[in-house]
């Protein structure tokens, strides 16, 4: 295969029958390996963004910063935009964020969402979609959708199954899931989905092998992973280090797929069509102690997570995007 375009080399002549065969290989170029890691607490609220390159190792490097502090959420991106939105250094914050991947510096304020609330999201090359959050007052189960080309204020697309905060959430180009979460002081197994392309509300795909909230997701447009999270106990919060996935297009429940190297919760992820990498967090109670380290897996294999380095600053309550993650390729 070495004569043939690889990752980091492009150029050359495809041969049509054979890119099945690439693809098997790893040596099929996708859409991007920059991963981002923003916001988040460390723990006075920071507007930092992170940046890596997901298919090698090392620390993170400052890429620029986001127009609002604290925790934000994440909301995908296509090839060419990252986006977060909301947050709750004010439960009612509004505004969405977004970055230029081709140019290093600060986030530009792209418009609102409906409702402001602390969320998380997905995308594909097209739509970023929020769901569910908090909004200082009660746990929504609301969907909101952009479109990633062209800023402005978000869409009503519809309803998750029940109102929550902190699920892990990723993307095929069709499908958007969101596993995991709280409705408040008890973590879930239920694993929503919706058709990204439609609007519409959101419909039960399987429940995770474990029970946990304050997860993260990353994924490839095939297999989609959940890493880390809480189990609530009383008031504690007994922070997970367990790693499982699903396959996309089918539904049923998520299998283990191994460990992070640490514990951690309200930690991020960030993928391309080969990598997770998990970054950030805290180690639950009683200390939630910040956490600066990042690890990555293998998604289209299974087991345990190698570390890949740290972020320029120990956080949690942190939101990851890429420019190759699993919704656009």
């Amino acid at each position: 295969m070495s004569s043939y375009p690889t990752q980091s080399s492009a150029s050359g002549i495809w041969q049509l029958g054979d890119i099945p065969l690439f693809i098997q290989d790893g040596a099929w170029p996708h859409t991007g390996n920059l991963g981002f890691f923003g916001g988040g607490t460390t723990p006075t609220a920071s507007n930092v963004i992170d940046y890596i390159n997901i298919t090698t190792t090392g620390n993170s490097s400052d890429w620029g910063d986001l127009t609002i502090t604290g925790p934000r959420g994440p909301m995908g991106g296509s090839t060419s935009r990252g986006l977060w939105g909301g947050g709750n250094t004010a439960p009612t914050n509004l505004t969405i964020d977004f970055i230029i991947f081709s140019t290093q510096g600060n986030a530009t304020d792209f418009g609102d969402l409906t409702v402001g609330r602390t969320q998380q999201g997905m995308s594909n090359s097209n739509r970023a979609v929020a769901c569910g959050g908090y909004d200082g007052s009660n746990y929504t189960n609301i969907i909101d959708y952009v479109n990633i080309g062209s800023a402005g204020n978000a869409t009503d697309f519809g309803d998750l199954t029940a109102g929550k905060i902190g699920g892990g959430t990723f993307a095929s180009p069709s499908r958007g899931l969101f596993g995991g979460g709280t409705p408040g002081g008890a973590s879930t197994t239920n694993i929503d989905y919706i058709t990204i392309s439609t609007t519409g509300d959101a419909v039960n795909f399987g429940s995770l092998s474990a029970t946990r909230a304050y997860l993260a997701g990353g994924s490839s447009n095939v297999r989609g992973l959940f890493g880390g999270g809480t189990v609530f106990s009383g008031p504690a919060q007994n922070a997970q280090n367990v790693i499982d996935f699903v396959t996309i297009a089918t539904t049923g429940n998520a299998t283990d797929f191994g460990d992070l190297t640490v514990v951690r919760q309200e930690l991020a992820a960030s993928s391309n069509s080969i990598r997770v990498a998990f970054g950030g967090g805290n180690t639950g109670s009683p200390a939630y102690t910040k956490s600066n380290v990042i690890d990555y897996v293998t998604i289209a294999t299974t087991g345990n997570a190698t570390d890949f380095g740290d972020l320029t600053v120990a956080r949690d309550n942190i939101a990851g995007a890429s420019n190759g993650h699993g919704g656009l390729q």
